[in-house]
């Protein structure tokens, strides 16, 4: 009995060729269904990373008026400068959310992110010449700084809420694939090593009337504010810093 022949270029056996005469793989069974779990829980990735941002923000914004509004009160000036570090921390943030949202829709941003860069730089800058100049003057003429009840319980509650943040950033790095997250998660880890520093400086004023650990704190988070100058000034864009 004679068997008819499979037109060429029809597809038979797995790996056949098609049409077109080319050779294709089979699809694994279920690969539908996995690549449409993977969007959906990239989705929700983005989801939670946005929420944590605004949190984010929320936060820092609440932090920096407290700080500040403490700090003028106590005559800190590790306070101020801590708020001031938090104000302009969410400057960059709404900066870079604008700028992604605003290039999501088809502008080419590049001239302005740069200068909005560069801008955060200058003030990262500026905030480490005040904090550091006014750390020196109180150290030089002893000024002694009031005990900030209110300023301290804002810092206790930063170095609790900043950590959590930060890995709950760093979990979602590697599914966004994002660098950018990863170092919004270095950033937010930064922001509770000076709650840190703002707890001990100070807690030693408050507890144990050591006036100079208050400029003494000052000194490190303008030494924290000068490196965070330097390496956005350098940056290409936003997404590239800490600031992200």
């Amino acid at each position: 009995m004679r068997t008819t022949p499979a037109p060429a270029g029809s597809t038979g056996a797995a790996g056949a060729p098609d049409r077109s005469g080319h050779a294709h793989d089979p699809v694994p069974p279920g690969a539908g269904e996995q690549a449409a779990a993977l969007a959906g829980s990239r989705a929700e990735a983005v989801r939670r990373a946005r929420r944590l941002n605004v949190a984010t923000i929320g936060w820092n914004a609440v932090e920096g008026v407290v700080a500040v509004t403490a700090g003028v009160a106590a005559g800190s000036v590790s306070l101020v400068g801590f708020g001031l570090d938090s104000a302009i921390e969410v400057s960059a943030a709404v900066i870079l959310a604008l700028h992604l949202r605003r290039e999501g829709a088809g502008a080419c941003m590049q001239e302005s992110d740069r200068r909005a860069t560069r801008a955060i730089g200058v003030s990262f800058g500026l905030l480490a010449v005040y904090v550091a100049v006014e750390s020196v003057r109180e150290l030089v003429t002893t000024g002694r700084p009031e005990a900030s009840v209110p300023g301290l319980a804002m810092a206790v509650l930063s170095l609790l809420v900043m950590p959590w943040l930060a890995r709950a950033k760093r979990r979602l790095a590697p599914a966004l694939g994002s660098r950018a997250v990863e170092a919004d998660a270095t950033q937010t880890n930064l922001c509770a090593l000076l709650s840190g520093v703002l707890v001990v400086g100070l807690g030693a004023n408050a507890l144990f009337d050591w006036w100079w650990a208050d400029p003494l704190a000052g000194l490190a988070i303008a030494a924290v504010a000068a490196r965070e100058a330097v390496t956005t000034w350098r940056a290409e864009s936003l997404e590239d810093t800490c600031c992200a």
